[in-house]
This record gives C-alpha cells, sequence and structure tokens, in this order.
C-alpha cells in the first residue's frame, strides 16, 4: 500500500484553507524547501491530492469555485503511476530529514514523526508492492467505480453531467491500466484464491447482464438528472448517451476482467493465506506491523486472541445464565440458542428494513444528545444512516462509514447492510451504531477533518488502530455511560468485543499459522454465534486484507491502558473529558505516539495543580 493508496482511500483534509495560505504565501508553497515545515506537509499532501481526479471529486470543494475539469478524469492507475508515488515518497522523505528537530516545536515534531512513519512504510512495502489483490469480493475497481459514481460525482448542471459521460467514456482506458498491474502479479506467482476468482467473476458477469436502465450507472444518473432544472429534452439526450456509453465502453471494460479472471481460474489454489505467496511471510509481517502501529508477533497476537476470547465468552455466559438461558451445554449452544429467538428480529420484508433505517437514526440520536459529560469537542458535520446499495450489499461487510464532505454538502453516513435480515438482531444495533457512528466513526474522523491549525496528514492520518481502536473503545464508552441498560444490549456490545478478539486469533491463524479457509470459518462460527453468513463474508475479508483485523482490538486494549494510567496518576483530577479532547484533536497517530501524548496531558495536568497549590 502506497502512501497515495493510503490518501485516496481515507480522503485528505481542508484543502481550502491550504490554498489560501499558497496564496498568501506562493514563494513558501512553490519553493523546494519551504522554511515553514507545515506548508512543506501540506504541500506535499495537496500534490497527491491533485493528481487524483477521484479524491478531489470527493472532498468536492473546488466546484464551489467554479472548477470542474477534474470531474471529467480518473485517476491514472498504471503501474507506471505507482513508480512514480514511490519516487515521490523518496524525495518527502529526503526533505523531512532536512529540518532538524531541534528548529522544531512539540507538535511539529509529532507531525514529522507520523509524515516519516508513513513514509518509511511506504518504502519499506515497496518490494511488496503487488501483493495484494486489486480486484476481490470486497472491493476493487469493479465496484468501487460504480459506487463511486453514484456516490460521489454530483450533476446539478448540463456540465456535470458531460462530465459524467466523459468519466463512462474513459472506464475502459483505467481498467486496462489495472490489468497490466494483475498480470504482473501472475507474472510474479500472486494470484487471488480460487474462491476469489469466483465471487468476482459471479459480481461482474451479473454487473454486465443488468439491463442498461437497470444498471446503477444509469438509474443514479438518470436520479440526479431528475433533481436538477435541466430541461426534459436535455436530460432524455443525456441519459440516451449515457445508455450508449454504457453498452459502447463501460461494459467493455467489465470484458476485460472477466476475460483476465476465466483465464486465471485454472491457476488459482486453495491455499488462502499470505504464507502461500512468494515472501508472503515477510509481507504479512510488515501488514501487521502497519495496522497494530507495534512491533507484536504473529504468535503475540494469536496469544492476546485466545486470552482474550475466554474472558469475554466467561462475561457472556454469566448474563444469558442471570437469564435464565441453559449454559450447560458451553457457548456455541448458549449463544445460538439467543440468535434464535425471533423476538430480536424485524419483519423479513422492505417495511422491516426501513424500520431498522429509522431505529438506526433514533439510537445516534440519543446518544449524540447525551455526551456532554464525556466530550467537549463534537465535529460540525452531521450524521444519517442509509442502506447499503443493495447491487453490492451480497458481499459486503455488515456496516460501514462514509465520511461527510467537506464543503458540508454531504454528512457523515452509517451505511447498514440490510440483505440478510438475521444478521440484524436488535441487541446488536446501538453497539454497532455506536461504532460506526456516534461516538465512533463519526466522531473522530469528522473531528480530525474539522481541526484547525494542523497539518492535513496529522488530520486524516491511515492509522488503523488508532481509528478503529477507538471506534471500538466508543462501543464500551457508550455502556459505561448508561445507553446499554438492557442486559442483552450488553451482550450486543461484548459479542462485538468478542468478534474483535476472535479476529487476533483467524486472522494470524489464516496467513501465518497456515490455517485453511474452512478452519478458520468453523473457529469463528463455534465462538462468536454469528450466522454462517457473516462468518464466511468476514473470514473472506481478512483472507484478501491481512492484518487489518487485528488492529480493532490492539487498539481498543491501547485506549484503555492509556485511561487507565491517567486516571492512576490524576486521580481526582482526572477528567474524561481531558482524556478524549487528547486522543481526538491530535489526529490519528500510531499508538506509541498517543501514548506520548497522554503523558504530556498527565504532565500538564500534574504542572497546572501544582501551580494553583504553589
Amino acid at each position: 500500500m502506497t502512501l497515495k493508496t493510503v490518501l485516496k482511500r481515507i480522503g485528505l483534509g481542508s484543502l481550502v484553507l491550504v490554498l489560501l495560505l499558497a496564496a498568501l504565501a506562493a514563494h513558501e508553497w512553490f519553493a523546494k524547501k519551504p522554511f515553514f515545515f507545515r506548508a512543506f506537509l501540506d504541500r506535499s499532501v495537496v500534490k497527491m491530492a491533485f493528481e487524483s481526479p477521484e479524491t478531489l471529486t470527493s472532498l468536492g470543494f473546488l466546484e464551489s469555485v467554479g472548477i470542474t475539469g477534474h470531474n471529467a478524469e480518473l485517476d491514472d492507475d498504471s503501474p507506471e503511476a505507482m513508480d512514480k508515488t514511490f519516487a515521490q515518497v523518496r524525495d518527502l522523505r529526503e526533505t523531512l530529514l532536512s529540518y532538524p528537530d531541534a528548529d522544531l516545536d512539540e507538535n511539529q515534531r509529532i507531525s514529522k514523526d507520523i509524515a516519516l512513519y508513513l513514509a518509511d512504510f511506504a518504502l519499506v512495502s515497496e518490494p511488496y508492492r503487488y501483493h495484494n489483490y486489486p480486484l476481490n469480493q470486497l472491493f476493487g475497481l469493479q465496484n468501487g467505480y460504480p459506487s463511486f459514481m453514484q456516490a460521489q460525482h454530483q450533476v446539478h448542471s448540463v456540465g456535470d453531467a458531460e462530465n459524467y459521460l466523459s468519466r463512462l467514456q474513459k472506464v475502459k482506458l483505467k481498467f486496462a491500466q489495472t490489468l497490466e498491474g494483475l498480470k504482473i502479479r501472475e507474472a510474479k506467482g500472486i494470484i487471488p484464491p480460487k474462491f476469489v476468482i469466483e465471487r468476482v467473476l459471479t459480481e461482474m458477469n451479473d454487473f454486465v447482464a443488468t439491463p442498461i436502465q437497470d444498471n446503477i450507472l444509469y438509474s443514479s444518473f438518470k436520479t440526479k438528472l431528475a433533481d436538477t432544472d435541466i430541461s426534459a429534452d436535455e436530460q432524455a439526450r443525456l441519459l440516451a448517451a449515457a445508455e450508449a456509453d454504457i453498452k459502447g465502453y463501460v461494459h467493455p471494460a467489465y470484458q476485460l476482467f472477466i476475460d483476465y479472471f476465466t483465464q486465471l481460474q485454472a491457476k488459482a489454489g486453495t491455499d488462502d493465506g499470505y504464507w502461500a505467496l512468494p515472501n508472503g511471510d515477510l509481507a504479512y509481517e510488515q501488514l501487521l506491523k502497519f495496522f497494530t502501529t507495534t512491533n507484536y508477533t504473529a504468535d503475540e497476537i494469536h496469544a492476546k486472541g485466545l486470552a482474550e476470547v475466554d474472558r469475554i465468552q466467561s462475561e457472556i455466559m454469566t448474563i444469558l445464565a442471570a437469564e435464565g438461558y441453559d449454559i450447560s451445554q458451553g457457548f456455541s449452544v448458549a449463544i445460538e440458542a439467543l440468535a434464535a429467538d425471533p423476538m430480536f428480529y424485524y419483519e423479513d420484508s422492505y417495511a422491516g428494513r426501513a424500520q431498522i433505517l429509522v431505529d438506526y437514526q433514533h439510537i445516534l440520536d440519543e446518544v449524540n444528545a447525551g455526551l456532554g459529560d464525556a466530550f467537549r469537542i463534537r465535529p460540525e458535520a452531521g450524521m444519517e444512516v442509509v442502506r447499503i446499495p443493495e447491487f453490492k450489499e451480497k458481499t459486503a461487510p455488515g456496516a460501514y462509514y462514509q465520511q461527510p464532505a467537506i464543503d458540508g454538502s454531504r454528512p457523515g453516513r452509517f451505511y447498514a447492510n440490510l440483505y440478510d435480515i438475521k444478521a440484524t438482531p436488535k441487541y446488536g444495533m446501538r453497539t454497532l451504531a455506536y461504532h460506526e457512528g456516534i461516538p465512533g466513526h463519526h466522531f473522530q474522523i469528522a473531528v480530525a477533518m474539522e481541526l484547525e491549525g494542523m497539518p492535513l496528514i496529522r488530520k486524516m492520518a491511515p492509522f488503523t488502530a488508532y481509528i478503529e481502536g477507538w471506534a471500538l473503545y466508543s462501543e464500551r464508552l457508550a455502556w459505561e455511560l448508561g445507553f446499554q441498560k438492557d442486559p442483552f444490549d450488553n451482550i450486543g456490545r461484548l459479542q462485538a468485543e468478542l468478534f474483535r478478539a476472535v479476529r487476533l486469533v483467524v486472522d494470524t491463524g489464516i496467513h501465518h499459522r497456515r490455517w485453511t479457509r474452512e478452519q478458520a470459518i468453523d473457529y469463528m462460527k463455534k465462538n462468536t454465534g454469528m450466522s454462517d453468513r457473516d462468518v464466511t463474508a468476514e473470514i473472506e475479508r481478512y483472507i484478501v486484507m491481512p492484518g487489518q483485523a487485528t488492529a480493532y482490538k490492539v487498539g481498543m486494549m491501547k485506549i484503555l491502558e492509556l485511561r487507565e494510567k491517567a486516571k492512576s496518576a490524576l486521580g481526582d483530577k482526572f477528567d474524561l473529558r481531558d482524556f478524549h479532547d487528547v486522543v481526538l484533536k491530535n489526529g490519528a497517530v500510531p499508538l506509541d505516539i498517543l501514548e506520548t501524548l497522554v503523558d504530556r496531558y498527565i504532565a500538564d495536568t500534574k504542572s497546572a495543580e501544582a501551580k494553583a497549590k504553589g
């Protein structure tokens, strides 16, 4: 994963502010080495953003000043573009090191450490740049492109619509660029597991077989046009052009991938772990370091997972026994009995699914109104719940969060998967809403986007252990604050934490201990009580995203550890709001830097107390 890829996946920050800074200090902005350290950091991020028209569209700020040309373009996904990115990262690192620590204040040194962390990881990972599966059952160009066009490309004018058509026409080049990288991987022996190829082929064949007027690229375009003042005749012309472009450009682009994966199937195997790839063990080691921001080995993470699984299951069993459930046959049987109770599920209908969305929004509104004693800082951006698009929900995760647009045109969104009604038990809804929404991802990501006086890299640094650790911590925090008084809701919380503990076991099991896909599915099913569909989707996720799933529990444990450290050190001077300010107001950071920040907060609080007494 390159730095550019990281930035594209998690978004950027307040670019308008940066551009104003550039206008006021042009020399600083364009100098090879700006005198001001922040100017260098922000310029580096902005340069990468401006090389990604898709990122600019997602940020949605240039349109307000009449700049829209980027909305007619797609990103360059060629191997040569990746070569260029690595060269840029090497230059960035060299310039970073030319700023002496002695000339930087404490905050600037943290910013430098974060930038160096990202640059060093990108360069260390360069030998493993092809150790991934760009098209898989969860994400990739085959579903990312239509999702991007539907969710990000706005249409308010004929010009916007023409840009949409331009992107339809340019998609075959983008697919061909990605295909180059796939063929390089094949030559290196990096071939997706058999089930991944089967899933991707099914998805793409279904996409092409869908009647064009039902295709999301057409139907969403039609919906967007209907919300404009464009004349009916003009809308009809644009829709006819879209239909022709989907047939003439989009379908042939997908056929490139369909033809390629059809012939690749014969070479695919059933060894699903990274250990089976050339140098896969080294690639997995790097991914664990990046995602956890620790030096824990795979064996250490595996052992932590096993211990946490035992602890959490014991707590769940205690609650189940108190609620009258038979626990004599062990955890698996008891938790399945809970999951089988129809009282915990919505009606399997359109109305039932609509009610789930309404209830999720109520949960979020309630918790948002009741956090005054725990938070001072809150995001200005709003929060809404929407359904994951139906065309991709069958293989999508249970939920995910999308950050708000920086110009305020789009709120933060909690996407809920409503494909399988049994995957949404009522006792798990609060925990999921707290994780994806408030005070989880929405508070952390939206607050970081809105931070003032912070370089962009601090606003949007992609440290999964911090980001997902905070979201998992938020689940527990909501329970501690009294938002899950129903014992079954507490079981839902503990199940969610158990789920993350099991991830430590199965991720390392698959990629380090050579577990088969079936072994991992069996372990997760027995130790979580999740539905068969969810377990299978999760295990298949870990196979194509090695290491990422270990970050959640590692990050949560560290945040809890640091909170207890602060409580112990400060006694009655500890204020939960102050602690959350420290965690949230510095943006995402590696866990060792987070500890440095908490230590500084402890020292500053003690110093202030001593001055008050003195």
